[in-house]
């Protein structure tokens, strides 16, 4: 069955030109008023464009003229448009009374019955009809069922999705794809033209619509994903000509799937949730041609990955698509950072502070305050750099290369390194310089390790090894010591080594100067000391330390006083006792050792600190060992005693130990320095002439019992009025500290003149023995090389022979030490020597005065 034949109303119909088609029916009409077919045709015409109440006069007039399938059918479709669903069956009851029983006009009848039904408002109904259609007439044309059936699916989903129920035209637009007999390469427009007819459907386009609205279903709905995937899988199924025909609406529809997914992303950015931020990311990116903004999210996401490759492919998109822009620099940049890539991290952070600086707007020119210039880095650490190496060794060797460097051969192998470059790259970002960063860098790089050693046989000077690879010369001698010793610091993490073998010019006078005199903070400031006991044999027992010849060298004290941290190492270059103690100073053990073998507790050992405090007993430390060069006694006890003096090779050890301690005693005060037996220098000669002098430990006095202290208490209140003793206690304590100038000794003291001198035999034929008297004192017994003469209160002796007892005095006598008397200048100490002559006191009393002397007797 054909509506309308092949006419040209039918095609006017088909065009969708609906007043021709009515025009043209008229005329059929007036030309033959009896011809029930063209009113029923025009009735179909009238009610496409919903003049119900005309289409069913018309349909009702082709009933009158003639009962036909075509005028009932007419009469159907006009009565759903009026709503009136009883009648709507009735027609179409009726009509089927005109299909002549023929099946494939039955199931035309019914299809039509069903849309008609569908159009009244009976959807479940008319979806039912149609199913049982389908399944009832096995033999009909089963696929124009489906044809239908998806037809009215997708009205449907329209109907809900404009209702705003996406989840139900979602299903409904599925339902409606799924059929197997709708595809985008059908043509049932022709096939099934009769329902264009009829209906104005669009069948042409109906498997595209289906397609877009269940796309905009499914986004409506917040399933992005499958939005996506409809979306995909409908361009894969389309022709060119239909792809560029719906090219638009599929960029608006991306457009419109990105936003979500955009948002989305943005908010897994902020919460570093950065693997759902890159797929959503991509997923915009894929859909649209993104804006530089969504390829720097992604590029932010990915560096939060640590994908740094990745990400900076993504920053170079967006310096491609905005080449202006600072972003994409400085999401380069960071990815270089990240990847190590630090030379090229640099150059990406100069072009992005360029970029800045070049800015249109003030806004984004304000910017660079974030970040520090280069040569503003530069600066910062350059600064901390020479502060590090204010206490590091002039020259090391680098353990590395094995080569012997000075102080700007580190740098610039530190300006090279990937812990310079990091430094620098990561520097940039922190407006505030991190100094307690670029401290850690610079300490760590330029730590270095001293060693501490006693000097055999030829030892390797600087002459002979630089401009050469230690590791590659003949190991022998101190050349195999120095290379052990340069990879033992190499295998302990550490880039610098010193030894005082090569790492010191000696033919300089003034780098040799400096060397001496900032030895001992070099060895403090040390990483690491690796002592080497080259005596000590491997697997030694306890009490090899004790015996090494390493203990008799004079270097070594402050050697080991000095560090921080130190190690003890064997002949074989393991470790002594095999004691695996990170720093031996916190070996009880080995600390034990040393202190048995020094005579210096280990506490002092442990916390050392250079000073003037305890002189006599620093000086009995270093009275027992001995030096290659007779000078270096003294000098290897500068850092010791915190002094910094001239060094003079050509000096003699006299004058060297007398200048070192005239400092002591110019500096502290403490007469304890001339506390010693044996020998007076031609320096001065209240000094001794040589260290060993001090080997006898210090004097101590005896302390006084209480009962003597009550003896003593009670004789000066019977004996000495309070005026008195409040006049001595003032002049003791108006006394001057002792000091040196121009090699004279300014000596504060109580002078005792001896009342009696008596020979005792002696065993010595080169000494004498006496025992003198005086008041106020106990007798005492001396040996000396003179020959004094002897007298007694009876038979005095000439002035010229008067000998006098001179007791040193230090205020710290009366326990009220005061420190600005260590600040005193020389000319504060000059007192003239007539009052001692000149006193006022009795011949035999003592007197307290500043006495200035060249030489003691």
């Amino acid at each position: 069955m054909q509506i309308l034949a092949i006419t040209t109303a039918r095609i006017a119909c088909i065009d969708g030109d609906l007043s021709t088609a009515e025009e043209l029916l008229t005329q059929d009409i007036n030309t033959d008023v009896n011809n029930h077919t063209s009113y029923a045709h025009r009735s179909f015409v009238r009610a496409r464009i919903s003049d119900w109440d005309r289409a069913l006069q018309d349909a009702i007039k082709s009933i009158s003229i003639q009962p036909s399938l075509t005028g009932y059918i007419s009469k159907g479709i006009t009565l759903c448009g009026k709503g009136l669903v009883r009648d709507v069956r009735a027609a179409f009851d009726v009509a089927s009374m005109y299909t002549n029983e023929d099946s494939e006009t039955i199931h035309f009848l019914l299809l039509i019955k069903a849309i008609a039904l569908f159009n009244a408002g009976q959807h479940d109904e008319a979806l039912l009809l149609l199913k049982e259609l389908a399944a009832g007439c096995p033999n009909a044309d089963t696929s124009a069922c489906h044809i239908v059936e998806a037809y009215l699916h997708v009205q449907l989903g329209i109907k809900a999705l404009d209702g705003a129920r996406h989840d139900k035209a979602s299903d409904h637009f599925t339902a409606a794809l799924s059929s197997s007999n709708l595809s985008s390469k059908s043509d049932i427009h022709e096939i099934y033209e009769d329902l264009v007819v009829l209906f104005g459907w669009d069948l042409k386009s109906l498997w595209l619509t289906a397609h877009q609205k269940q796309c905009q279903a499914f986004l409506s709905a917040g399933k992005v994903n499958e939005a996506l995937e409809s979306h995909r899988s409908m361009m894969d199924n389309i022709d060119k000509t239909t792809k560029a025909s719906c090219l638009d609406w599929s960029t608006v529809f991306t457009e419109q799937c990105s936003a979500p997914f955009l948002a989305s992303g943005d908010a897994a950015l902020a919460a570093s949730d950065f693997d759902r931020a890159i797929v959503l990311y991509s997923a915009v990116i894929d859909l649209t041609s993104a804006f530089d903004a969504v390829f720097a999210n992604r590029s932010k996401a990915k560096l939060g990955k640590r994908l740094w490759m990745e990400a900076l492919l993504d920053a170079q998109k967006v310096i491609q698509l905005n080449p202006s822009s600072h972003v994409g620099y400085k999401l380069k940049y960071a990815a270089f950072h990240g990847a190590q890539r630090y030379d090229e991290a640099i150059v990406a952070f100069q072009t992005m502070l360029s970029k800045l600086d070049h800015a249109p707007d003030t806004e984004t020119r304000k910017l660079c305050q974030q970040y520090l210039r280069p040569s503003e880095v530069d600066r910062a650490i350059r600064k901390v750099i020479d502060a590090q190496l204010e206490n590091a060794p002039l020259r090391v060797l680098d353990t590395t290369s094995g080569l012997l460097c000075d102080r700007e051969t580190q740098i610039c192998t530190f300006k090279s390194s990937m812990e310079y470059k990091e430094l620098v790259s990561s520097t940039f970002t922190h407006r505030d310089i991190q100094m307690k960063r670029i401290e850690e860098v610079v300490i760590t790089y330029f730590r270095f390790v001293m060693l501490s050693h006693r000097w055999e046989g030829k030892e390797p000077l600087l002459q002979d090894i630089q401009g050469k690879v230690v590791y590659e010369l003949d190991p022998v001698g101190g050349i195999k010591k120095l290379q052990s010793f340069c990879k033992t610091a190499r295998d302990a993490g550490y880039r610098w080594a010193w030894s005082d073998t090569c790492c010191v010019d000696k033919n300089n006078d003034v780098e040799l100067q400096a060397s001496v005199k900032s030895m001992f903070v070099w060895y403090h400031h040390s990483a690491l000391t690796v002592v080497y006991l080259s005596d000590v044999p491997p697997s030694s027992k306890s009490g090899a330390l004790v015996k090494s010849a390493w203990n008799t060298r004079g270097w070594t004290v402050q050697e080991f006083l000095a560090p921080k941290v130190i190690l003890f190492y064997q002949k074989d270059w393991t470790l002594y006792l095999d004691d695996r103690t990170p720093n031996h100073k916190d070996s009880v053990a080995i600390m034990q050792e040393l202190e048995y073998a020094t005579g210096i507790d280990r506490r002092v050992v442990m916390n050392f600190r250079p000073g003037m405090r305890g002189a006599r007993e620093k000086l009995q430390w270093a009275s027992t060992r001995i030096t290659t060069l007779q000078e270096d006694v003294a000098y290897s006890l500068f850092g010791v005693f915190g002094v910094r003096l001239h060094v003079d090779y050509t000096e003699k050890k006299q004058s060297a130990l007398g200048r070192l301690l005239q400092e002591i005693i110019a500096q502290s005060g403490d007469i304890t320095a001339l506390d010693w037996v044996g020998e007076s220098s031609e320096f001065n000669s209240c000094l001794p002439a040589d260290i060993t002098s001090y080997e006898a430990p210090p004097c101590k006095l005896p302390s006084l019992s209480e009962n003597e202290i009550q003896s003593s208490v009670s004789l000066l209140r019977g004996g000495v009025t309070l005026q008195s003793a409040s006049k001595l206690y003032q002049t003791l304590d108006s006394l001057s500290a002792p000091r040196f100038a121009y090699r004279r000794l300014h000596l504060p003291c109580i002078v005792f003149p001896v009342t009696e001198t008596r020979r005792r035999p002696g065993r010595d034929q080169d000494t004498y023995m006496y025992e003198l008297k005086s008041d106020e004192l106990h007798d005492l017994q001396i040996t000396t090389e003179d020959k004094l003469i002897l007298f007694s209160p009876a038979r005095p002796p000439a002035a010229w022979q008067t000998i006098l007892l001179v007791r040193p005095w230090s205020r710290d006598l009366l326990e009220l030490h005061d420190p600005a008397y260590d600040l005193q200048s020389v000319e504060d100490l000059t007192v003239s020597e007539s009052s001692l002559h000149h006193s006022p006191t009795a011949q035999n009393e003592p007197v307290y005065s500043d006495s200035t002397r060249e030489h003691c007797v």
